[in-house]
């Protein structure tokens, strides 16, 4: 391959014998100012670059096409139907028609005008005497042309830029790494539920320092600075023999005959840290840990975390893992552990009763414990040395390690040679940017990374420090922080990466880009669902069933509110991560198994651990903290998605529960209604925790205002249904209080619960349709009926997360046509996933 060379790097390259001197890790702190300005000054420009590439597209492309309403065709409807509450002197709703606008270019505009044709089309205009059918082509067969042609000239407007997640799993993927990057990143805007959407993924200043911060961080652990792999540690490690058993063996903690410790409960302390764990460098480790269950019939669950002295670090769950009776086993788990991280091991799901062990000692409790005799971790571990990320570079080099000066020397330092030095250079800044640009480039698109090369040797930077300058300018690139997507169809490689992101949250891996190279993606369906399945099947899928679902269902706001400990005293680490593993399970489940969309709301089975079958009173016995499904009675009230406890924590607050909030949450994130924004000005409604009041009886006289009553009448109503799970997703037949109500006897951890029962849950409601329902599983039985409706919903969500964008009008009969295809086989998930990645939606910009 031939490049744009600059003429003088030609000649130095010539005139210089092939033996240069690299960087040397211990280099001057003039030199390495050097470095990072060079970086950074490119950094600066690219931006510079990115905006004028932006505006460029809004001179050419993203200016709307200005689309007018057709007032005359449609004035004759709206006078008929709507002008009468809608006009300068009623304005009912807030929503007037004499004022409202007429260019469909504006995105105010445009909005409120569906707003008009959907209310219309729903049904819902006028609330006394709804349109009927036959009136309404009067205005739909008219607006329709105006509204979808405004839509078209607006939906591809958007670049879209790499969320944090997607930036580290990128960056990790392509370079061998595994460092955590998404937090050291400003957290990203959200909008229509997720963190893909590109109108909300702006670039700052601070983005722009810690990028360059972050690509530092990654070359840094990329780059061998060895000759031969780093030794892999082993650490061993027991309770006996740490300097906590001194105070604790005989006090809290058994010192058993085969040296083994035993614990019995979970203390604030001593905790379970393991002192003689903390790791020497940060990197990922298998750790194996001995024990057993003991004076015990069933197993005992552990949570493996890590700890450390660093104050305001985090407390990282590892695993949640499980131990027999018996012989003593041993159990294995790998993780990546931070520097100066130690494993703590905290027992789980063991009751002490009344026994209070920190003031009434070991003697007289004989009931279950967990014994630990060893804990060993073995690493850092790596999957290749040097790793991916340093062959991607330095292929094509000879990198020869000099003599150590001393003995203490942990680092090396290197020559880099090379017998033609233009060959290098571009041969390792080609294949970098191949793969951060996740397509083939050419060689006008490397030749500004070759003049930052020259300019940094020019400055005396060695050759390492210029190439690796030149890859910290194309990790801040606009071609590899953004999805560079030109309006129209997509490309082979720009369907590639956004499959890729779409189920594997990264860039695309060899196969997708090889079916690129050959282009037969753009336009083969077949080999698009091939690939699909090829990418569910892969470990990556998980990374989509987490991004997808925490944000699809609000599950990213599990810790937005702690339950109150008085009202809630059995809430607990372990159950909220029992929580959240079980709505990704019933996902994946769904996804996996192709299964009806209906058993998202209505399922005979609950995939369930130890924790959540006690949370949700299951008789039958499970062990352990793995998932598995449980079959139901034919009464119960769990087994879909609407009783899971991780979606009843995130709509409520942690002390109460409020029937608008899950009302609009079912809407929108179920049914894909959501309501309109309240009216200003209208007080929201406070739940009444004394227990004196229900908040039913307060939005009684709330939908009583005129500005409430149309959108009240369908919130509410799927809240109500939902009254009957408490803050925690426990079930409950009376509301939990702090003031009023009878007292409770009962006993959590050790201690007498201090919450009343209150007023009863009244679980009946009307939903607009006109259906009556008096219980919770009423409701859940009509709702999972209406299956195109949930169809059409999660197809809408899938393609909103997948293209980067809201789903509009003009996307409504494509998404319809994906729906309705899957219709006679029971609009089963994974199908609505193929229909999908094979719609226009989502192979166009």
């Amino acid at each position: 391959m031939t490049a744009d060379f600059p003429s003088d790097l030609r000649t130095r390259g010539e005139s210089r014998p092939d033996s240069m001197k690299l960087l040397r890790p211990g280099r001057s702190r003039k030199s390495q100012r050097r470095g990072r300005l060079g970086a950074r000054s490119f950094f600066f420009l690219g931006l510079i670059s990115l905006l004028a590439t932006e505006l460029s597209a809004e001179r050419f492309h993203n200016v709307p096409r200005k689309v007018p309403v057709p007032r005359e065709q449609i004035d004759g409807f709206l006078n008929q139907f709507c002008i009468d509450c809608h006009n300068d002197e009623f304005s009912e709703g807030g929503f007037n028609l004499d004022r409202l606008g007429n260019d469909l270019s504006d995105a105010a505009t445009f909005s409120r005008w569906v707003r008009v044709i959907d209310r219309v089309q729903l049904g819902e205009m006028p609330p006394e005497e709804p349109i009927q059918a036959d009136d309404q082509p009067a205005l739909v067969d008219r607006l329709h042309p105006a509204l979808d042609l405004a839509h078209q000239s607006i939906k591809a407007t958007t670049l879209r830029r790499l969320n944090r997640r997607e930036y580290e799993n990128t960056l990790n993927d392509i370079f061998g790494t595994h460092e955590l990057l998404a937090e050291r990143l400003p957290e990203d805007g959200k909008a229509h539920a997720f963190d893909t959407i590109g109108k909300s993924l702006g670039l700052s200043p601070s983005h722009l320092h810690r990028y360059l911060n972050a690509a530092d961080t990654v070359l840094k652990a990329a780059i061998a600075t060895t000759v031969e792999a780093p030794a892999v540690e082993h650490i061993r490690a027991n309770y006996a023999e740490s300097r906590e058993a001194e105070r604790f063996l005989g006090k809290f903690w058994d010192h058993l005959p085969d040296g083994s410790v035993a614990f019995y409960t979970k203390f604030g302390y001593p905790t379970g840290m393991l002192r003689g764990t903390q790791v020497p460098t940060q990197g990922r480790y298998q750790i194996r840990i001995t024990g057993y269950a003991y004076r015990s019939e069933r197993p005992i669950t552990a949570r493996i975390s890590g700890t450390s002295f660093v104050r305001g670090s985090d407390k990282p769950t590892y695993a949640y893992v499980s131990f027999k009776p018996g012989e003593p086993q041993t159990v294995e788990l790998n993780t990546w552990i931070e520097d100066r991280m130690m494993v703590a091991i905290d027992p789980c799901e063991i009751n002490t009763g009344t026994y209070n062990i920190r003031s009434e000692g070991l003697e007289g409790y004989d009931g279950p414990g967990l014994a630990i005799k060893e804990v060993e971790l073995i690493g850092p571990l790596s999957d290749s040395f040097p790793s991916r990320g340093h062959r991607l570079i330095f292929d094509g080099w000879r990198r020869e390690a000099k003599p150590q000066q001393s003995r203490r020397q942990t680092s090396r330092e290197f020559d880099l040679k090379s017998s033609d030095l233009e060959q290098s250079v571009v041969g390792s800044l080609t294949r970098v940017a191949n793969a951060l640009f996740r397509r083939p480039v050419n060689a006008s698109e490397i030749s500004d990374f070759i003049r930052l090369f020259d300019d940094q040797t020019k400055a005396g930077e060695s050759d390492e420090t210029a190439l690796r300058t030149a890859v910290a300018a194309m990790l801040c690139s606009p071609d590899f922080l953004y999805l560079n997507e030109s309006p129209g169809k997509l490309s082979d490689h720009q369907v590639a990466s956004r499959l890729s992101y779409f189920l594997h949250r990264t860039t695309p891996d060899e196969n997708l880009r090889k079916a690129a190279d050959d282009k037969r993606l753009a336009n083969h369906h077949d080999e698009i669902r091939t690939q699909t399945h090829r990418l569910m099947n892969d470990q990556k899928f998980d990374r989509f069933i987490t991004d997808f679902t925490d944000g699809w269902l609000n599950l990213r706001e599990i810790d937005a509110t702690n339950p109150d400990q008085t009202l809630f005293p059995e809430y607990d680490a372990y159950l909220e991560w029992s929580m959240l593993d079980q709505t990704r399970s019933l996902v994946r489940r769904l996804l996996i198994e192709n299964r009806p969309i209906q058993e998202l709301i209505q399922n005979d089975i609950a995939l369930v651990n130890e924790r959540l079958a006690r949370h949700y009173g299951i008789d039958e016995p499970v062990h352990g903290p793995d998932l598995r499904p449980v079959k139901l009675s034919t009464n119960s009230v769990r087994g879909g998605v609407l009783s899971h406890a991780s979606i009843l924590k995130v709509s409520a607050n942690g002390t109460n529960t409020s029937p608008v909030n899950r009302g609009v949450w079912l809407m929108e994130r179920i049914l894909g209604k959501p309501p309109q924004p309240p009216p200003p000005g209208i007080p929201g409604i406070e739940p009444d925790i004394r227990g004196a009041t229900t908040l039913r009886e307060l939005l009684d006289s709330h939908r009583n205002l005129d500005s409430c009553r149309a959108c009240h009448q369908s919130i509410d109503p799927p809240g109500f249904a939902l009254e009957v799970f408490n803050p925690i997703g426990g079930f409950r037949t009376r509301f939990r209080s702090l003031g009023e109500g009878e007292k409770v006897n009962e006993t959590i951890a050790g201690r007498r619960v201090r919450y009343r029962l209150g007023q009863p849950v009244d679980a009946s409601g009307s939903l607009p349709s006109g259906f009556k329902f008096e219980s919770f599983i009423e409701f859940r039985d009509h709702l999972a009926q209406q299956q195109s409706d949930l169809a059409y919903s999660f197809t809408n969500h899938l393609l909103t997360f997948a293209t980067g964008r809201e789903m509009g009008y003009s996307d409504r009969p494509e998404i319809r046509d994906i729906v309705m295809r899957t219709r006679d086989s029971g609009y089963r998930v994974r199908d609505l996933l193929l229909g999908v990645v094979t719609s226009v939606v989502f192979l166009e910009k």
